[in-house]
């Protein structure tokens, strides 16, 4: 099963938000940026900062896909 931030993304084009602010707003370090950037697994941790950053839960940010394309 693989994970897709596409979710993510599109919140922050609602919100009128990049990249860079979300790092900023939830203290995300580049790395973690770049895993979320290429649907890579990142630490719960990472997850509940954006979360908390943006008010909402994880299902509203990520979804699990099937990983056999």
């Amino acid at each position: 099963m693989a994970v897709s931030y596409k979710k993510l993304w599109h919140m922050l084009l609602d919100k009128d938000m990049k990249k860079k602010d979300l790092q900023e707003l939830a203290e995300l370090t580049p790395y973690a940026m770049n895993k979320l950037s290429r649907d890579e697994d990142v630490t719960t941790e990472t997850l509940g900062k954006i979360c908390k950053a943006l008010q909402c839960t994880t299902d509203d940010i990520m979804e699990f896909t099937d990983d056999s394309k």
